[in-house]
């Protein structure tokens, strides 16, 4: 299965560095590093030749970079960090009112400047906060240039935060005890305090000259960190790492008074690693920035506040929104164009109702309008024409003889039979099925009745019912009379 890579870029004024991690579950390898550095010539030009350095160096070590999440790391030259105090403790509060307290608390205008902020720590009272300022054209320069090489960051950070996330992976700390780590590049020096008491690690960075005294210069900052960073503990542990290997570890614990050991850098990160690159602090901060992408972690995000991220995840959402649209304006023709069928069809149905209900007004007496439905409607129409066939002899309404056919037949019986019989007919009731007989013959014993009763036989049908009774020597009968077999 193939990871995914990630881009962490570390930008300064005239330098930087790249680092590419190749992710694979919680594995984590480097698949390239490099740095760049302008020429001393090209030193007051813009961002935009220090990125076609880095895209090009890209295209040669890191073929696949297009296709990384990308996150920028800003050099502490390019920002400025405050302490500001909050009202708020919700972070969307707090988020809502930064830009506020931090106008009031600088006293000076900041709409041209882009806001990241931490939160420190928080109580009933309000919260405290880190806020970062870095002014907007310097960013957009960086952004710009970026993106014209197919680059668009999802995060722009301070880079002591990207420090400071490495750190925390990558470089074994105390458990039961405050840790102050000072790391200084060729440019720069960063201190990242970790304590149990904290949420995040507390930072600070500043600029200092390359011919400084190294020593003294921590000497005399790590009181005044702990004092800043203030975790209410006392602090006992002291890691530092020097670029350029300058700091005399034990000068400095005789100075402090606190136990002073070396980071390992190298182990942390690999002697061939740090061999592609100029600085090694500069490739923990590029490798810190790397892991903003491929982990949930805490980002101080200056694209929060100027030109949010609109990369290809962005962009993703906005495909998948433009197809559901389409999608949706899809159905909504393909309904309405059955909706519009339909409603063809039932105007049909109803210029076919009112011409039906007409017709069967006529055909159907007694009977104003059909039945609601038609199935009725149709059934009561054929009970009606057969009724109608059967009464004109057209049918039987059981396939056979038709009724006038079995009513001669009765006629040809009953002249047969009268004069031998005295025969008289008081009824004769035809319906669609039978035909009903009542009369009666010369009282003999019933034997008129039947010589009646065969000559019914002999012609053809049969009598399926009888009833007979004697009265005033005369034999009274009734038949029911139906169609032989």
């Amino acid at each position: 299965m193939d990871g995914k890579k990630y881009l962490g870029i570390y930008i300064s004024k005239n330098a930087a560095t790249v680092v590419c991690l190749d992710s694979q579950g919680r594995e984590r390898n480097i698949s390239g590093c490099f740095s760049v550095c302008l020429d001393q010539d090209q030193q007051q030009q813009d961002p935009q030749e220090l990125v076609r350095l880095i895209a090009e160096a890209c295209a040669e070590k890191i073929p696949m970079y297009r296709d990384c999440e990308a996150a920028v790391a800003l050099d502490c030259a390019m920002f400025m960090q405050h302490h500001v105090r909050s009202e708020f403790k919700d972070p969307s509060q707090v988020a809502a009112t930064v830009r506020f307290d931090t106008e009031e608390a600088l006293s000076t205008d900041i709409s041209d400047v882009a806001i990241a902020f931490r939160i420190n720590s928080s109580n009933q009272t309000g919260s405290e906060l880190t806020v970062f300022t870095a002014q907007r054209e310097i960013l957009s320069d960086i952004l710009v240039s970026l993106q014209s090489h197919a680059i668009d960051p999802i995060t722009i950070e301070p880079d002591v935060n990207c420090l400071s996330r490495f750190v925390l992976q990558d470089v074994p700390l105390p458990e039961d005890s405050p840790c102050l780590l000072g790391m200084l590049s060729a440019r720069s020096c960063y201190f990242i305090c970790v304590a149990q008491s904290q949420e995040s690690p507390a930072v600070r960075t500043f600029l200092i000259a390359p011919r400084q005294n190294r020593t003294e210069l921590m000497a005399r900052e790590v009181p005044v960190t702990a004092a800043i960073v203030g975790v209410g503990q006392t602090i006992n542990c002291l890691k530092v790492f020097d670029s350029t290997g300058s700091v005399n570890h034990q000068q400095l614990a005789e100075r402090l008074g606190i136990e002073t050991s070396d980071i390992d850098l190298a182990r942390a990160a690999g002697e061939d690693t740090l061999a592609e690159c100029e600085d090694p602090v500069g490739f923990a901060i590029a490798y810190g920035a790397a892991l903003a992408c491929s982990e949930k972690a805490q980002s101080i995000n200056f694209r929060n506040d100027f030109m949010p991220y609109q990369g290809k995840k962005m962009r993703l959402q906005k495909t998948l929104k433009f197809l559901s649209i389409s999608l949706c304006t899809f159905i909504l023709a393909v309904g309405l164009y059955f909706q519009l069928q339909l409603l063809q069809k039932n105007r049909y149905r109803r210029q076919l109702r009112a011409k039906f209900e007409k017709q069967y007004s006529v055909v159907m007496p007694g009977s104003r309008k059909p039945p609601a439905s038609i199935k009725k409607a149709v059934s009561k129409l054929k009970s009606e024409s057969r009724r109608i066939q059967v009464g004109r002899g057209l049918s039987t309404g059981t396939g056979k003889e038709s009724i006038s056919s079995k009513l001669i037949l009765v006629l040809t019986a009953i002249n047969d039979c009268a004069a031998k019989t005295n025969l008289n007919i008081d009824s004769v009731t035809i319906t669609d099925r039978n035909i009903r007989v009542a009369g009666d013959t010369a009282g003999l014993g019933n034997k008129n009745t039947l010589r009646f009763f065969q000559a019914i036989k002999d012609v053809g049908l049969v009598i399926s019912q009888e009833k007979v009774d004697t009265k005033a020597n005369r034999d009274n009968f009734r038949v029911t009379i139906t169609s032989g077999k």
